[in-house]
């Protein structure tokens, strides 16, 4: 469906407003969207994999570790997956208000995609280098979008998502160098043209989510805090948007669909789109370029 299309149908949880400005923009922020009873569930949730990490000694697939991690302080860069490691994530992912705030955007046939957990630790919390996510995962139109969910508080030394306004109608920019070296983040010359610097903050109160689309350039700052800022990702898609390669990230969840119903054709946007490394391997921080976490997250 197109933005028309989706517009004229009736919103189930967001304002007409509110999805206007998504589609201007590329993103929205909803403050304090979500309850205590969830947030609870998430926590934890999140608490049991990291002590679970408490006897991992380096990273494996599914939980890569921060630097300085140890049993005694355990610290972790990414869990990927979250869906299939607990299932209140994946009971999130499915039965809270996120896929009817997605039916809101992409229409009302709604696809789980994928989703992670960035945990963004402490005083050595990484930044994420300026990127879109598309190119992690091309499909046959542009309708992904992804929720962060912030299961703290998160003000502004702890290094929230930034996104530029308008930057989902523009150009899908190559993440690779001149030599084809995939570097998950778009070149420093590209950026100047964005003016990054003027980026809008998403910040707030645990529970708040924000959301943006597939093509919208954003990042985030390190964590410079003494707090850590945990931030669940949850990938839907129209079910007409199916994916040309193999996910980075993707579970046995990945594909079903959460509100709707199946499609019966794919839709093709003519609008072509970079296409990333082989992920058919597997996608690891070995494979994740340096070992930072540079994309497909915020």
């Amino acid at each position: 469906m197109n933005e028309e299309e989706i517009l004229a149908l009736p919103a189930r949880v967001l304002s007409q407003a509110q999805r206007e400005s998504y589609f201007e923009n590329g993103y929205i922020l909803l403050e304090g969207l979500i309850g205590d009873d969830w947030l609870s569930r998430l926590r934890v949730a999140m608490d049991e994999t990291i002590t679970r990490s408490g006897s991992m000694t380096e990273s494996d697939d599914a939980i890569w570790l921060e630097k300085g991690h140890s049993a005694d302080n355990p610290r972790l860069l990414r869990l990927n997956c979250p869906d299939v490691h607990h299932p209140d994530f994946w009971a999130y992912a499915t039965q809270s208000v996120l896929p009817d705030i997605a039916a809101d955007l992409i229409g009302p046939d709604v696809r789980f995609s994928h989703s992670l957990l960035n945990f963004k630790w402490a005083n050595v919390g990484q930044e994420v280098k300026w990127h879109q996510d598309i190119q992690f995962y091309p499909h046959t139109n542009y309708s992904p979008l992804s929720f962060g969910t912030l299961l703290e508080d998160v003000g502004l030394e702890q290094g929230p998502i930034r996104a530029i306004p308008g930057s989902h109608k523009h150009e899908v920019f190559p993440h690779y160098t001149d030599d084809g070296t995939w570097t998950a983040c778009i070149q420093d010359r590209n950026l100047e043209e964005l003016r990054v610097d003027e980026a809008p903050v998403l910040m707030g109160p645990a529970g708040s989510v924000t959301v943006h689309n597939c093509r919208t350039v954003h990042g985030s700052d390190p964590n410079r805090s003494d707090r850590g800022r945990p931030f669940l990702v949850n990938t839907y898609t129209a079910a007409d948007a199916l994916p040309y390669t193999t996910l980075p990230q993707h579970s046995a969840k990945t594909g079903s669909i959460v509100r709707g119903k199946a499609a019966t054709y794919a839709r093709l946007d003519p609008r072509p789109c970079p296409l990333p490394p082989d992920w058919s391997g597997g996608f690891s921080i070995r494979n994740a370029a340096t070992g930072e976490i540079r994309g497909d997250a915020g």
